[in-house]
């Protein structure tokens, strides 16, 4: 098929396509998402199609009202309602009981359903249009980088779905924070709302086993993310973690020619003569947040034979920023303070 390039004022356009069964490339405040009606599972199905996506890998439904999660979950718990009351609508998932009319191949067969209410208001006003919640993945070949604007998705998916609406770069350029509400709490996915701001609403809230390493290939899964490896270009890649200075050091010496290097802005001028890109300052985590998927494609784009990248800490968007690089590495890490410390 051919796929249209849309504009923020062809909304009406897209959500009749997304009514007729179709696939829609969609802006978030977070990475662009590849829409279709949670209701229609033949569109459903497309989407993994076009995406090439494991069926085990459950997608994110998005609404654009509060009323819809009444609509799709057994039941909503006060906790949820006291985190939604402060990062609803944003950059935020949580994982529910599904009720009967979700459909199983939304949510890999599971009796449970992540919803977002996002806050883009392409985004929204896409659902509102639209009439029906929305199932979105992320809009890229699946395992590869996310896309964080229109270009990364028509490079990924051109002739593979119906349209694309261009809503320029995302804010946040890492996908949604995602966490279970129903039994313990627990950080499935760090994002934007962090792991600190969640502990504010939910002092208990547990961090998931899989953001610390890899799932099984026959563990089951409860959002996006969490199993395969993800987020990754084609070359293999390298996550060093550790100081701004003892991570250069561990990369400047470990570099052999035809390698890259994803580094922070900062650290630029210590990467002359080498190939290498930057991906945002070391001390301001919401850049490097932005910049990391852009990265690593342009990174890919100059068919490297290794990558390495320099890892932030685990402290607020740094825990997200860190477990994309992680995935994208296969959890292959180095913790360069350690390493040097043995020298």
């Amino acid at each position: 098929m051919k796929t249209r390039l849309l504009g923020v004022d062809e909304i009406d356009v897209a959500a009749d396509m997304i009514r007729r069964g179709g696939i829609v490339g969609m802006p978030t405040e977070t990475v662009y998402g590849l829409a279709a009606s949670a209701f229609n599972e033949t569109a459903v199905a497309n989407i993994f199609v076009a995406k090439g996506r494991p069926q085990d890998n459950p997608l994110i439904v998005h609404i654009a009202s509060l009323d819809t999660l009444y609509e799709l979950c057994e039941s909503v718990p006060d906790v949820a309602l006291e985190v939604a009351k402060r990062y609803w609508p944003g950059p935020l998932t949580m994982v529910f009981k599904k009720k009967p009319v979700v459909p199983h191949c939304v949510t890999a067969g599971m009796d449970t359903v992540a919803v977002r209410f996002t806050a883009h208001p392409v985004a929204q006003e896409l659902i509102r249009r639209s009439g029906l919640p929305i199932a979105a993945p992320s809009a890229n070949v699946s395992g590869y980088p996310s896309p964080t604007t229109a270009a990364h998705v028509m490079r990924d998916l051109s002739g593979k779905i119906d349209a694309v609406i261009d809503g320029g770069s995302c804010e946040c350029g890492v996908e949604s924070t995602v966490l279970s509400v129903f039994g313990q709490p627990r950080l499935l996915r760090p994002g934007s709302v962090t792991l600190e701001q969640l502990r504010e609403i939910v002092p208990d809230v547990v961090v998931d086993k899989a953001l610390r390493g890899e799932v099984r290939d026959d563990e089951k899964v409860s959002a996006p993310g969490m199993k395969y490896r993800h987020y990754a270009p084609s070359a293999p890649v390298v996550a060093v973690c550790g100081s701004v200075k003892a991570s250069a050091e561990y990369i400047l010496r470990e570099m052999k020619a035809g390698e890259l290097c994803i580094c922070y802005s900062d650290c630029v001028s210590l990467f002359e003569n080498r190939l290498c890109v930057e991906f945002g300052k070391s001390d301001d985590k919401e850049a490097l947040a932005r910049g990391i998927f852009g990265a690593l494609r342009k990174a890919d784009e100059l068919s490297p034979t290794r990558i390495y990248v320099q890892c932030p800490d685990d402290g607020g968007v740094g825990l997200a920023v860190a477990n994309r690089i992680k995935k994208a590495a296969g959890f292959n890490v180095v913790d360069a303070d350690g390493v040097l410390s043995c020298l």
